[in-house]
């Protein structure tokens, strides 16, 4: 397996990823906002696009989807419960199934909270596993809610399907907010030598540089993997806010970051 990254230079700093089988030329695009740049990027590396995969509606993951459509003749799939939100899907994923291509092993994540159809993909034939984590998991955050989305089914998708997965995971998420996802996570964790550590080494990388974490690097960082950091914990009770729970932490976090 290979895996493209493309960063697509737009406000919400998109990355689409063209995740190809290297013995067979088959490859998948995952979340295509600009069709055209996936086409050049698949066709650079002589591959041919046989499925169109989107982890969620919205329409900076679905936008390419036409144009890579009409020169592939691709499929598109998505949840099953995405099926009259996306356009022409054809085939509805259902939750933990497993499916194939090529050589490549992917596994279906059920994800709500961002959306309530969203899904990620973990890579299952590989050594160290991959997770194609859409707008659920982010560098140093979790996504949003503002759009469609519930804070109490992100909170249960990172703790029921997020924290079981293993340290060596590979990240690959849909956008690049690496830097201020940082800078969040300092202001509520000041003393984390990880946060200050990673702050200061992509401070001068431009987005196609930024580094592949792994969820045990996350784990040492990210407040949203964090849940039970007595410092963490400190300072939200400090600003005022009364966390009994991982739950009530999470949300506190999200509704903080919302507004940062």
């Amino acid at each position: 397996m290979k895996v493209i990254r493309l960063y697509m230079n737009n406000r919400l700093r998109n990355f689409n990823y063209i995740i190809g089988c290297e013995k067979t030329g088959q490859a998948i695009a995952l979340d295509p906002l600009d069709g055209e740049a996936v086409l050049s990027a698949a066709k650079a590396e002589g591959w041919q696009i046989k499925l169109i995969i989107n982890t969620h509606e919205h329409h900076d993951h679905i936008e390419g989807n036409p144009a890579v459509q009409a020169a592939t003749g691709a499929p598109i799939w998505a949840s099953e419960h995405a099926i009259g939100k996306i356009p022409n899907v054809a085939r509805g994923l259902i939750a933990n199934e497993v499916f194939e291509l090529g050589s490549m092993v992917f596994k279906v994540l059920p994800t709500p909270g961002h959306t309530p159809v969203h899904v990620c993909l973990l890579t299952v034939s590989e050594k160290n596993p991959i997770l194609f984590s859409g707008d659920t998991l982010f560098n140093a955050c979790a996504g949003n809610c503002f759009n469609g989305g519930n804070v109490d089914q992100m909170y249960e998708t990172f703790k029921a399907v997020l924290k079981p997965l293993p340290d060596e995971t590979i990240l690959y998420p849909g956008h690049d907010y690496m830097k201020t996802n940082l800078d969040f996570s300092l202001a509520w964790e000041p003393n984390n030598e990880d946060t200050t550590y990673w702050q200061r080494s992509v401070e001068s990388l431009q987005p196609n540089d930024m580094p592949y974490m792994t969820l045990g690097q996350e784990r040492l960082y990210n407040p949203f993997l964090r849940l039970e950091s007595p410092s963490l914990i400190a300072k939200l009770e400090a600003s005022g806010e009364s966390v009994t729970s991982s739950r009530a932490v999470f949300t506190a976090l999200r509704s903080r970051r919302d507004k940062w």
